[in-house]
Order: structure tokens, then C-alpha cells, then sequence
């Protein structure tokens, strides 16, 4: 069900605007893809969180945000979702010296982690967002600024009801198409069948073109977490997905 209100359509069911952008679909964030666990922080963590946020994190802003100067140069630009404790975008930042990395994440333990990494690693490329992705994308990244995006192994949302949670969906899709330059790539990644299939599903009847045929071969700057790795020992399969938009 439906009703208008200043020549706009909202749904009743989710608060979500019904226009036909992408902004306009994700104006209301009534449903979100992620449950804020907080969970317990080490002393480590928090100690590397005060004190690296302030040199490496951009505070969120509902306006777009100049990433040449917050990196200090011009360089391909590559956003990461929901980076979890973040070893694995530390990885690949530091082996991609070239190339600059934005990451996304709202659990305070994560941010901490990555920080330490960072710090640890001296990591020049790379730098923090502690905010929900999705308003990050929609309010601060200029359109055609990045050369890809990240999204490794969000949260399923295995029980059909719950779907409509999930991350990867036809509006947040389009609007990551708008922040991408020509040839730049959306690459996602999941350990949960039904999800891969979603997402190759939703991935397929938007505007980027698949890579490969069906699902991808891990490319190898991803490199394979601790949990993957666990998860392929016990015989759990794990799907590469990755759409470009067309130059």
C-alpha cells in the first residue's frame, strides 16, 4: 500500500519513498541491513580508535565529500562496505599502494581493528567512515567518483522474511552505478547460496554487465579470510560476484 505526499510515493508497509531514483527510493532509512552490536572493545581497540579517527576518518556530512583532498592526490577510488574487523581491506590496501580505499563500517570494534591495522601496517591508502553505507553513498560520495566497490559478505538475512534487509537490493544497486566512473566495478561476495543467487539476480537486471559467465573465479586481490577458508575446509561454498558499468 501506498499514499502520496508532496508529489512523492511512500510505501506504508516500509516508510521507503517509491520514486523512481535511487535517491528517492533510499531517502528513508526505516529499514536497515545491519542490527548495531556494539559488542566488547580491547583496550587495543579502543586506544587505536582515538587515536587514529581523528588523523584517518571522515566524519559523515549530508554533503559530498572532496576524496582527493581527504587522500592528498588523485587515484582510483575504491569503497569497501562493511569491512568487519578489517583485515582483509588492510590487506588489500597494502598491496595496492596505488590505488586509494574508502571503508564503510558502523560497529565500533571493526573500526578499532582496522585502525590498528592501519597504524600497525603504516597504511597510507586508506581511510575510515564510521556510518550506515548506504546514506555514505547517497549524501557523500560525488557521482562517477569511484572505480569500484566492495561488499564481502554482508549479512544474509537467511529467513525470507527478512529479505527485504538485505544490502544488496534494485535501488541500492542503481545507486551504486551512479557513483561509479565508466568501467568501474561492483564486486560482492558470499558464503550463502541463496544470497549469491539474489545478488547475481539483482545484479543482472540492473544497468552494470556481468564480468564473467554467471558467477566469477576469485580474483586475486581478494584475498581469502579465515573464516572463507574454514568454511571451504568444511565443504561451504563461496560466490564471487562482479558487474561493471559499461565505459
Amino acid at each position: 500500500m501506498s499514499v502520496t505526499a508532496h508529489d512523492s510515493t511512500v510505501d506504508m508497509e516500509t516508510g521507503l519513498n517509491t520514486d523512481s531514483t535511487p535517491a528517492h527510493h533510499l531517502s528513508s532509512r526505516s529499514i536497515r541491513s545491519f542490527v548495531l552490536r556494539q559488542g566488547r572493545m580491547s583496550s587495543a581497540q579502543h586506544r587505536y580508535l582515538d587515536d587514529m579517527m581523528p588523523k584517518i576518518g571522515i566524519p559523515y556530512r549530508p554533503g559530498p565529500v572532496d576524496l582527493t583532498a581527504a587522500f592528498g592526490r588523485v587515484a582510483p577510488k575504491i569503497l569497501e562496505i562493511g569491512f568487519g574487523m578489517g583485515e582483509t581491506t588492510a590487506q588489500i590496501a597494502a598491496s595496492h599502494p596505488e590505488t586509494d580505499y574508502l571503508g564503510v563500517e558502523v560497529h565500533n570494534p571493526g573500526v578499532g581493528a582496522l585502525c590498528k591495522l592501519i597504524a600497525e601496517g603504516n597504511i597510507a591508502n586508506l581511510r575510515i567512515i564510521r556510518h550506515d553505507a548506504v546514506e555514505v553513498l547517497r549524501d557523500m560520495i560525488p557521482d562517477g567518483a569511484l572505480s569500484g566497490v566492495h561488499v564481502f559478505f554482508p549479512d544474509p538475512w537467511r529467513k525470507a522474511r527478512h529479505y527485504k534487509r538485505r544490502l544488496i537490493q534494485p535501488d541500492f544497486v542503481a545507486l551504486i552505478g551512479t557513483k561509479l566512473s565508466p568501467g568501474g566495478y561492483l564486486h560482492c561476495a558470499t558464503d550463502w547460496e541463496n544470497y549469491a543467487e539474489w545478488m547475481l539476480e539483482t545484479l543482472s537486471a540492473s544497468t552494470l554487465k556481468n564480468t564473467a559467465d554467471g558467477f566469477a573465479p576469485r580474483p586475486l586481490y581478494r584475498p581469502p579470510t579465515k573464516f572463507e577458508n574454514r568454511g571451504l575446509r568444511l565443504g561451504h561454498g563461496v560466490w564471487d560476484i562482479i558487474f561493471r558499468l559499461p565505459q
